[in-house]
């Protein structure tokens, strides 16, 4: 069974986030999904081009969230398990679990690019 079941969105590195939305909002067409603090000093702000499955997240390259392409899984504890045993570092030694936010598993590939695993709602994938 493949731990992967899509992408859900991919991280962009921006030095402003309020420049980087209203770019990607006014002049690439993107819809506003989200625009939270999701704990102080930590905001998120994703967007989405019309039609697709996947969003962008515009996060400051010095964000406590992870600068990262996130995965879906159908089981974020065998993905933990999976990255421990493979040659991935892995950045926490437990799943992280937040209140209101799927289980989740941050890492890097052997080539240092972030990566983290979502416990995805839909677990058929992409529709």
């Amino acid at each position: 069974m493949a731990l992967t079941t899509r992408v859900l969105s991919v991280s962009v590195p921006v030095a402003e986030q309020d420049a980087a939305l209203a770019f990607y909002t006014e002049v690439l067409g993107c819809e506003l999904v989200t625009d939270v603090e999701v704990w102080p000093g930590a905001r998120m702000v994703e967007v989405v081009p019309p039609g697709s499955a996947v969003s962008l997240v515009l996060l400051p390259p010095d964000s406590e969230i992870p600068v990262a392409i996130r995965l879906g899984t159908t089981d974020a504890q065998s993905a933990h398990d999976a990255i421990r045993e493979s040659a991935a570092t892995l950045h926490n030694d437990e799943l992280i679990r937040l209140d209101g936010i799927p289980a989740m598993v941050s890492f890097a590939d052997p080539d240092g690019n972030g990566l983290v695993y979502l416990e995805d709602a839909d677990r058929n994938g992409p529709q």
